[in-house]
């Protein structure tokens, strides 16, 4: 506690002497005309909280010690701690509004920016082959998009007790080969159109036409109600972001989420990217954390590997950088179904009761989920065989690894508003190893990096050897 030894001015200027001192235990004698800031309703003295004089706060004086030291926790907490910095606000482009209506409290910066006039639903020519659910409902401006049977996948919904995982034919790996294919065709057409100023429903718009061009479906479209063509999560979206006329910003980080049906089946693959070069530091890093934790999780995967072992490599990596992996969403079996077994049981690692946006897009449903969970202790089950085919795509946070959803029931964004990166791969388990069927043209798997702690492990063997 201090004694302040500067006198006060009155309005006049006039200098004002000073309180009378306090009693030794720090008790004011009477007259000294203030009150104490505990609001105990004691004359407070000159005993002043020295980390507010510290901070430049006046008028915090206190009539005694034990006051100042019994109430201290409650005013630090109000005066010491800076207050939440305000949520910039957000200036929305001519012709746009709040998806919400401005009722909803968003957890980043990122805003729902919808058009004010509605975007029809795009349309596929009627002589190119759609999945089974592409059309169970003609409405799909509405926003939010509640859950209903409308966009179910009915060769789905009976296949859902599959837990194993279908071994596919000579014929159907080269019909998946094919559409793989094509999905990344897709991808790297889309990505080369990102930069600051697009917006994601252009972005839309491009892959929308490419798989036209290919005589594909978009397998996100109308699958239980998704509304667009493609997935486009920006910034703090870890998943299933919605299209909108948000322009994108230098330093923003996007992820494109695309999916083709074609010749019956489904290939699926996104990638995270910059927007501009502001990007940040840390986001490039959690991408790059992403990526690398993709690589090593394909590299394990061969006949006979434990499906639930996929987890515990990511998370090695993500955890030693500082990140956190995402547990809602995982990976899925794919082929003429958009998301199918391999299943595991119903296990106390998922949420119990139905929820709409958990299932949507396939990485979760309900009281199962399907395959490749991106943590280590999950619960999955089964063992990888020959002619399986399936994604793995680890979401990774630069902070809180939970999620909320927005109220269009699709967006998943992280809690603390900070960033998400995500990259996936379709996989095909040949006898041998692992072939990626999305690759992009060239690509081949990082030589595997050597750690520190790996090369410490080694030499430490070496020597009890001797």
């Amino acid at each position: 506690m201090s004694d302040p030894s500067t006198a006060a001015a009155n309005a006049n200027g006039a200098a004002v002497a000073p309180p009378p001192p306090p009693k030794e235990d720090g008790t004011p004698l009477a007259g000294s005309g203030r009150m104490c800031s505990n609001g105990c309703g004691k004359e407070a003295g000159n005993l002043e909280c020295p980390k507010c004089q510290s901070l430049k706060i006046s008028g915090s004086f206190f009539c005694g010690q034990r006051c100042f030291a019994l109430n201290y926790p409650k005013h630090n907490a109000k005066f010491h701690k800076p207050a939440p910095a305000a949520t910039p606000k957000y200036d929305f482009p001519e012709g746009t509004k709040d998806g919400f209506d401005g009722k909803f409290k968003y957890t980043g910066k990122l805003r729902a920016v919808m058009p004010v006039e509605p975007v029809p639903k795009r349309q596929v020519p009627d002589h190119i082959p759609r999945p089974d659910y592409a059309n169970r409902s003609e409405d799909l401006e509405s926003i939010p998009q509640r859950w209903s049977v409308d966009g179910d996948s009915p060769s789905e919904a009976s296949g859902r007790m599959e837990r194993q995982g279908k071994v596919l034919n000579a014929e159907e790996i080269e019909g998946m080969r094919k559409v793989c294919k094509l999905a990344r065709e897709v991808l790297d057409i889309a990505a080369a159109a990102i930069r600051p100023g697009i917006t994601t429903l252009e972005l839309d718009a491009i892959v929308h036409e490419e798989c036209i061009k290919r005589d594909s479906y978009p397998s996100p479209l109308n699958y239980h109600r998704f509304p667009r063509s493609v997935c486009t999560s920006v910034n703090e979206v870890i998943c299933h972001g919605i299209p909108d006329a948000r322009p994108l910003e230098d330093g923003d980080i996007i992820n494109l989420d695309v999916t083709l049906y074609h010749g019956g089946f489904h290939g699926d693959l996104n990638a995270t990217y910059p927007v501009g070069s502001s990007v940040s530091q840390e986001n490039l890093d959690l991408m790059t954390c992403s990526r690398e934790a993709l690589d090593e999780a394909i590299r394990m995967c061969k006949p006979g590997t434990q499906y639930q072992d996929v987890g515990k490599v990511i998370e090695g990596i993500v955890s030693k950088k500082g990140f956190q992996t995402n547990k809602t969403y995982v990976g899925h079996g794919i082929n003429q179904l958009f998301h199918c077994a391999p299943n595991v049981p119903v296990s106390c690692a998922f949420r119990p009761s139905f929820q709409p946006c958990l299932p949507i897009l396939g990485e979760m449903g309900s009281q199962r989920s399907y395959i490749v969970q991106h943590y280590a202790g999950n619960r999955a089950s089964g063992t990888m065989r020959a002619g399986q085919t399936f994604t793995i795509e680890p979401m990774i946070c630069a902070g809180v690894q939970k999620e909320k959803h927005w109220p269009d029931d699709w967006t998943a964004v992280t809690t603390d508003g900070k960033a998400s990166a995500q990259f996936e791969e379709t996989l095909l388990i040949t006898p041998t190893g692992v072939e990626v069927l999305t690759a992009a043209p060239g690509w081949t798997l990082p030589e595997k990096k050597v750690t520190e702690d790996a090369s410490a492990v080694s030499k430490k063997k070496k020597k009890g050897k001797k």
